[in-house]
């Protein structure tokens, strides 16, 4: 029962001393003590009735309620039989461990506390067990076939009185109970996903209990079901494509038989995501037959015929050919070489996705194939979304990274890495093998970079970039400590900041005036440490060859 409700029963006589933040916690069970230590009687979650037999002076109250929070008790109700008021120390105590402070009447008996505590604790539990089985008949009339998953939201809601919602692993919101009000923020999102991605990772089993401020949420591994002929995933790999639910409570409080009707709800969600999968077959064959007709080099009007059928399937009621992009996205695992296409599939589908888009079913222009290790989308746009003023349309590879760096980052840290090429938008078959070749370019520049999750996009083939991923790693590291090592040295040995004063003094283009403002310093002292690096390194930044040799050094480093 919910501390707030024992408090409007009148007839226990209760009055509130401190804790108005706290009303909502939950009282398991209720004990009676006026040991100054009764930890080992405290299991968590009780309401702790006290005489202040316990209490000599002041100073007592300190420890008093500091045990009582460390046992996780939910509430102190201290009795005004014995000392009339309850102490000031006492209240002061427990306001500072926010632990809430009640009052006893003298005129109402512990044991009449005790009496209703047990009862109304006693009845809900046998309300749960009661329960379960026709929650479980009613989840499974009314489950994914009858309306998705929202419907088994709802009956959390107002059977369990739980706020719950299922996130994607990148943390879009696919779904949320009408009790639970005001969908999540996007950020409270990005962070569940990327707990669960971590706990999942690092093989922690399920509920994963997260504190986010002053809420805890317990989250439920959503595993799809797959078919029987399916070999087992690596929990890598199922960590970044199955989905989450969220659920506003402490599942280290529940008893057995809540936690497996909870379960029980995560495998009727998995139907609902196995049927979106089926869903998304007619789009994966789709891109898989065009994607085979652009790298096999067929000629530009059978993939034009091809694109002609997909469109439609992907973008209905459209009156004109669409123009088209291509992602290219590819998981890699740390020292091991694995095919994880499908795992970059099932992620990029989920990628792709507009991130304020919610329900389970918002992908419906979205085709992806895999090939190997790497998952390749084809993306339609309308035909009115063409540049027509010069400006950016379309997938734009910053976005991407910026919806889904956070959870993904956090579920492939240690031995992980997404990298994702976006092309620029084409508007016929002919164009389609160099936009191919374009994202897979881009994907390539996106992976020469440091970091968990990478992206880049077309615009940052026209530069030289495109060339630094080509260069052998052992030439890479050789030619950027050739140069720039003699300067982490020395900066390391006297804190000179030769390496940021480089990195400012060649984005100035040369130029003192500029970089000795930017970095606050006295012309002078710029060109002392700019002829320090000159001397440790043996080069002439006067020279264009040795500032672009310093340039891609600091670019490959």
């Amino acid at each position: 029962m919910r501390l707030r409700a024992l408090l409007e029963t009148d007839a226990l006589g209760l009055k509130l001393l401190g804790g108005e933040d706290e009303l909502d916690r939950t009282v398991r069970g209720v004990m009676t003590t006026d040991l100054r230590d009764p930890s080992r009687y405290l299991s968590g979650g009780e309401l702790v009735l006290t005489g202040l037999a316990w209490r000599r002076d002041a100073g007592d109250s300190e420890p008093f309620v500091r045990i009582l929070v460390q046992a996780g008790v939910t509430a102190l109700a201290a009795g005004e039989a014995e000392l009339g008021d309850v102490p000031e120390d006492l209240v002061a105590a427990c306001a500072r461990h926010r632990l809430p402070l009640l009052a006893v009447h003298e005129s109402v008996a512990f044991a009449t506390i005790t009496e209703h505590v047990v009862r109304q604790v006693s009845g809900e539990r046998a309300g749960d067990l009661a329960a379960v089985v026709d929650r479980h008949r009613r989840m499974m009339t009314s489950g994914p076939a009858g309306g998705g998953p929202d419907v088994v939201l709802d009956l959390l809601g107002s059977d369990l009185d739980l706020r719950a919602w299922v996130l994607s692993p990148t943390g879009r919101l696919v779904a949320g109970s009408k009790t639970a009000g005001a969908a999540l923020p996007a950020e409270v999102c990005a962070r569940l996903a990327g707990e669960h991605l971590t706990a999942t990772r690092t093989g922690r089993r399920g509920p994963h209990r997260v504190v986010l401020g002053a809420t805890t949420f317990s989250l439920f591994p959503v595993r799809s079901t797959g078919r029987p002929s399916q070999p087992a995933r690596d929990v890598r790999e199922s960590a970044l494509s199955d989905w989450l639910l969220a659920v506003e409570a402490d599942a280290g409080d529940w008893a057995e038989e809540r936690l497996d009707l909870l379960h029980g709800v995560t495998q009727l969600i998995a139907v609902e995501r196995d049927r979106r999968d089926a869903a998304r077959t007619v789009r994966r064959r789709l891109a898989q037959e065009v994607l085979e007709l652009v790298q096999a080099g067929a000629a530009p009007g059978e993939i034009a015929a091809r694109l002609r059928v997909a469109a439609p399937v992907l973008l209905p009621g459209l009156g004109a050919a669409p123009h088209w992009q291509v992602v290219v996205a590819r998981v890699d695992w740390d020292g091991e070489e694995s095919e994880a296409g499908p795992v970059a599939q099932a992620l990029l589908e989920e990628i792709l996705v507009d991130p304020a888009s919610t329900g389970p079913d918002p992908s419906d222009r979205i085709a992806v194939a895999h090939s190997g290790e790497e998952a390749i989308a084809l993306v339609p746009l309308p035909a009115v979304t063409a540049e027509h003023d010069g400006s950016e349309t379309g997938v734009l590879a910053d976005a991407l990274l910026a919806s889904v760096r956070e959870p993904l980052a956090a579920g492939l840290d240690g031995d992980g890495r997404l990298t994702l090429g976006v092309s620029a938008a084409v508007h016929s078959a002919e164009g389609l093998r160099g936009a191919l070749e374009e994202a897979r370019h881009a994907r390539r520049v996106a992976a020469a970079r440091p970091g968990r999750v990478c992206a880049a996009g077309h615009q940052e083939l026209a530069s030289h970039v495109l060339l630094l991923p080509f260069v052998p790693d052992d030439v890479r590291r050789a030619f950027t400590a050739r140069l720039l090592d003699p300067l982490r040295d020395y900066d390391r040995r006297h804190r000179a900041e030769l390496i940021p004063t480089l990195e400012a003094f060649l984005d100035c283009d040369g130029s003192w005036t500029r970089c000795a403002t930017r970095l606050h310093l006295h012309v002078n002292t710029l060109r002392y440490r700019v002829g320090r690096i000159e001397q440790l390194t043996g080069r002439d930044l006067s020279r264009l060859e040795d500032k672009l040799d310093f340039f891609l050094a600091l670019r490959m480093s």
